[in-house]
């Protein structure tokens, strides 16, 4: 198994693991809180409601997504986690390190998704790429630049990959 297989499928689990528990509640519907970075990531959300849809997750239907945006500023990306971390979301999906270190001071038991940010380990998301030792994971493409839509695709595939409980 290729080392980019592996970080997908670890990803994926951790956002489906959670996902996947709270959907067995009756009448609960589980919930992703989207912490992004600006508006303008309007393709990069696009894409990723489109793929959950081809999942089997629809949008206000098995799914519930809460879009917020940081804007580039890490003070409104501390105050959208602490939000998340008080709605109790099911997981939640950002990208870009100061979101990351944003919602990990935000919360140590909801899952932490990222589709990017820098050196994990070295800014102190992590332990270690190995094993993390904590509720965050994600993709670190060291020397890689990925598109969004590439992304996108990462995340999706893990989530597939994890076996689709609804």
């Amino acid at each position: 198994m290729k080392r980019r297989d592996f970080i997908t499928l670890l990803g994926g689990a951790a956002a489906t693991w959670s996902l996947a528990a709270r959907a067995q509640q009756p009448g609960k519907v589980p919930t992703i809180g989207y912490l992004g970075g600006s508006i303008n990531q309007r393709a990069w959300v696009d894409t990723f409601v489109q793929r959950l849809r081809e999942l089997g997750w629809i949008e206000g239907r098995t799914v519930a997504i809460e879009f917020r945006w940081g804007d580039g500023r890490s003070e409104r990306s501390a105050e959208i986690a602490a939000e998340f971390a008080r709605l109790k979301v099911d997981v939640i999906v950002t990208d870009g390190t100061s979101s990351v270190v944003a919602a990990k001071h935000a919360t140590s038991v909801i899952p932490i998704v990222f589709a990017a940010a820098g050196d994990p380990v070295g800014s102190g998301l992590v332990a270690s790429l190995a094993r993390p030792g904590c509720n965050v994971t994600g993709l670190f493409p060291q020397h890689l630049h990925f598109q969004p839509t590439q992304k996108i695709a990462i995340i999706t595939t893990l989530h597939a990959s994890s076996g689709n409980p609804g």
